[in-house]
């Protein structure tokens, strides 16, 4: 029989497992404390029982994501982690402090399948999708190495949350549990490039998570091109669920839009947009594009931006320009990669 992933189970779960184990409820909640803790193996539960502890043993496995390395920007004190998981994979993901506390950008994937051209993540292979304790993993991880809670949780790192939908609706249960994390549902936001079934999924759950949408173009003759997955999910129907997610959720939903200098940032683009997303509620970012190795992608002038910025709010979208964080350690958006070392990546390209 396979082990069981223990910390990828919910409270009522892990009481379930404990019982079939034949012993007392009360010593789940001990076990569940120590797994949020970031434990990495079942001896460091000094008040569990040895007899119990084999059995875990025997039964079950603990995810923990060890620092493999940490890199620290000189400019505004972000923080990028590299984490190993005991199967020798690895990925990235940020710690970055605002005002109101601190928030960590993770991976839900080790690599991705989505193949954006902007993106170092797609560049550097796919290899597996992560479980929900390996989400938790990093936060946890964090926490520990700065001695911080983590209010706000953004599933913008590594891979497309999406595809990994099921893992992913784990996670977001159990890391607003009470008894663990406590992160609330509308301090988490959730990136995706635009898989439009899931997106329909996601909204009849009625979670209360902000929607991040990687638009990144007005049509699909310019998004087709930075982006295979509009192949297959046209600019059309991809708004089209993104208007059904407003209307059921009453959440707003956010438009990331990677500005690249002569691609898509000219006042056509801007246009296009404004009538694409007029009626939405939703909230324009604007992102300077990262440098990339081998894109040969530049970022969009300032003024051109500001500009871009005056023709969507005429049409009555609002827009901004979402600050940089971390640029100078490769920390920023698109940036991430799974580092070499880990297990070998897929052959597959894309998933679309």
């Amino acid at each position: 029989m396979p082990k069981t992933d223990i910390a990828s189970l919910s409270r009522e779960e892990l009481k379930e497992l404990i019982q079939s184990l034949g012993q007392p409820a009360f010593r789940s909640t001990q076990i569940y404390e120590w797994l949020r803790k970031g434990v990495s193996s079942f001896d460091e539960m000094t008040n569990v029982p040895a007899s119990l502890r084999q059995k875990l043993v025997e039964n079950c496995y603990i995810s923990y994501a060890a620092i493999e390395k940490k890199l620290v920007s000189a400019y505004d004190d972000t923080k990028k982690y590299l984490f190993r998981f005991p199967d020798g994979e690895m990925v990235e993901s940020v710690l970055m402090k605002y005002h109101h506390g601190f928030t960590s950008c993770i991976s839900t994937q080790a690599g991705c399948r989505m193949g954006c051209t902007f993106c170092a993540t797609g560049q550097s292979g796919f290899s597996r999708s992560l479980s929900a304790s390996e989400m938790l993993a990093q936060l946890i991880a964090e926490q520990q190495d700065e001695h911080i809670r983590i209010s706000n949780v953004v599933l913008m790192g590594m891979g497309e949350p999406l595809d990994n939908f099921d893992q992913v609706m784990r996670f977001l249960e159990l890391v607003g549990d009470e008894k663990g994390l406590g992160i609330g549902m509308r301090h988490i936001s959730l990136s995706t490039c635009g898989l439009v079934p899931k997106i329909y999924e996601l909204a009849d759950r009625h979670l209360q998570i902000t929607l991040s949408v990687s638009l990144h173009a007005p049509n699909n003759q310019i998004r087709s091109r930075t982006m295979p997955v509009n192949r297959r999910y046209p600019v059309e129907e991809l708004l089209k669920a993104c208007r059904y997610y407003s209307d059921t959720t009453g959440r707003r939903i956010s438009f990331e839009y990677a500005m690249i200098d002569g691609v898509n940032d000219s006042d056509a683009c801007a246009e296009e947009l404004g009538r694409r997303l007029r009626g939405i509620i939703s909230h324009v970012n604007l992102i300077p594009v990262n440098a990339v190795s081998g894109t040969g992608y530049q970022k969009s002038k300032r003024q051109r931006m500001e500009r871009f910025i005056d023709i969507l709010g005429k049409a009555g979208v609002t827009a901004t320009v979402r600050r940089t964080l971390g640029s100078d350690i490769n920390a920023s958006c698109g940036q991430l990669r799974r580092a070499a070392g880990s297990t070998n990546p897929s052959k597959e390209e894309t998933a679309v």
